[in-house]
């Protein structure tokens, strides 16, 4: 299997997190600046098609081979990221205890695993993985600075979330109830689909309710450790708010729901 497209987001300095009069904001999305490599990001979150090539299974709820894969915890997206990256003769972005075939790492833990959460990035992989919370955040924005990638409201017609719940007392659209194929919807500024809605993404990071505060402005990765990683975009259950561009959702690595999914990045070169 190979991915069909991948985006390249330039190298740049944005304003992450949320003004501080941006309607039903959360206090942790202090503003702050962040400067990030360029890097290279899936089109749309991965599909059950693609999932089911690589780990020979598919999770989902809701089943179809162009709907997003859902059902998925933290653990099975650093699998995947892991063996998509040696399918395609890439160096594999995580190790655990010095191994980064995943065949080597055990099952796949179904509740919290000390040994899995210490898995670190090789450095200098070419591999897959998952986007950082900063990485994430600038993608979706694509230049913005409005609570959505293209303005203050996002309706129905344009991202699959639960319309019975608007944004700051807009009208209230479609509840469907379900996910929606990948590329239902107009694209972000940068050729991104699905970045508000459909299915959360798991992150990279751990959560820090305080860490934007504390923040390292080049390449952030997020805090060493945590109880919790960090999901983004909103999903077709979640209201509106939950899909602005600073929102950040939060679960445990193993949570597995119908509208948790993900996609990848790789680094430059």
């Amino acid at each position: 299997m190979k991915i069909e497209k991948l985006v390249w987001i330039p190298a740049g300095t944005f304003m992450m997190g949320s003004p501080k009069d941006e309607p039903d904001r959360n206090n942790d999305e202090t503003p702050h600046e962040v400067k990030l490599s360029g890097f290279y990001m899936m089109e749309h979150p991965v599909t059950q098609k693609q999932y089911k090539e690589i780990m020979e299974a598919n999770p989902s709820y809701f089943k179809g081979d162009n709907l997003p894969v859902e059902g998925v915890i933290w653990y099975d997206a650093i699998v995947f990221c892991n063996l998509l990256s040696m399918a395609e003769s890439l160096t594999p972005a995580y190790s655990i205890d010095g191994k980064t075939d995943p065949d080597k790492w055990g099952v796949i833990p179904t509740e919290k695993n000390t040994k899995w959460d210490a898995v670190t990035i090789v450095d200098g992989s070419t591999g897959y993985r998952l986007p950082t919370e900063a990485q994430w955040e600038y993608a979706c924005r694509a230049g913005t600075t409005t609570p959505f990638n293209i303005g203050d409201n996002i309706t129905t017609d344009q991202a699959n979330y639960n319309g019975n719940k608007p944004y700051n007392g807009n009208a209230k659209g479609k509840y469907r109830k379900k996910t929606s194929e990948v590329k239902s919807f107009a694209p972000n500024a940068w050729g991104l689909y699905d970045m508000h809605g459909n299915v959360l993404e798991w992150c990279w990071d751990w959560y820090g309710k305080d860490y934007y505060e504390k923040s390292r402005d080049g390449d952030p990765a997020g805090p060493r450790s945590g109880d919790y990683r960090i999901l983004r975009g909103g999903s077709w259950g979640s209201n509106c708010l939950n899909a602005r561009s600073a929102f950040r959702s939060f679960y445990y690595p193993h949570n597995m729901f119908s509208y948790i999914g993900f996609r990848l990045v790789r680094p430059c070169g």
